[in-house]
């Protein structure tokens, strides 16, 4: 057995592992959390639900218009599976020794600093899916291919139930990209969700700063291990 087939073997079943994970139903938790999370919400100061709502159309702007502007990295051209895996998790600590710096600096500051911490994020976070695409060989200055970045962001931040309705278009995407089109509004308000916590916690003297590096810390873990695993079914359809 070669090296190559040895590795894409390994891949498929971690694949497969990632899918049930996926497609698995919520449980009676997670049923239950999103009515906590509702109440936690309510407690959570306008202005910072303001500013995440603000700081991902801004988000969803700015990849829809296809900046290229946003990453250096170099295009690679047709790339082994192994070759953009390896590529990927080498650029990825950068991007994550950036966001949990910025998390705990921004976490030592007051209110308003904290703030500050949100957009600065997503920008990691956009920046950080433009060059996911880049590096398993597809062509950003596709719309269809920024639409799926903004799929693989909202399957990293969604609630289950939202879970089993995009995951299959991710799965399937060649099949859906034609006739399929992103809920700008239900992004927004299922990550506004999804940060509500953390950025609660953050707010908090003493605490905030420690919570800011493990909230982005956690953030940014997932959205490498969505968009990974995404990009590898695609290369694997293909």
């Amino acid at each position: 057995m070669t090296e190559t087939t040895l590795y894409l073997r390994t891949i498929k079943k971690e694949l497969a592992a990632w899918e049930r994970k996926m497609t698995k139903s919520p449980s009676f938790i997670n049923r239950t959390s999103k009515t906590v999370q509702r109440k936690i919400q309510s407690i959570v100061p306008a202005k910072v639900q303001n500013l995440i709502t603000g700081a991902i159309k801004v988000m969803i702007e700015t990849v829809i218009s296809g900046s290229s502007m946003l990453t250096k990295t170099e295009s690679v051209q047709q790339p082994s599976l192994a070759e953009s895996d390896y590529l990927l998790t080498k650029l990825y600590p950068t991007y994550h020794k950036i966001a949990v710096a910025q998390g705990v600096g921004f976490g030592l500051g007051g209110f308003l600093i904290n703030l500050a911490d949100i957009p600065a994020l997503l920008t990691i976070k956009t920046k950080f899916l433009f060059d996911c695409c880049k590096l398993y060989g597809f062509d950003i200055d596709d719309p269809n291919e920024r639409a799926f970045m903004l799929y693989v962001f909202q399957l990293a931040y969604c609630c289950d139930e939202r879970r089993l309705e995009i995951f299959p278009i991710i799965k399937n995407w060649d099949s859906y990209v034609e006739n399929t089109t992103v809920d700008w509004e239900k992004l927004q308000l299922e990550y506004r969700d999804y940060l509500d916590i953390a950025k609660l916690l953050q707010l908090l003297p003493m605490v905030g700063a420690v919570a800011g590096g493990a909230a982005n810390h956690s953030l940014m873990s997932k959205l490498k291990a969505t968009a990974m695993n995404c990009y590898r079914l695609r290369v694997l359809r293909d």
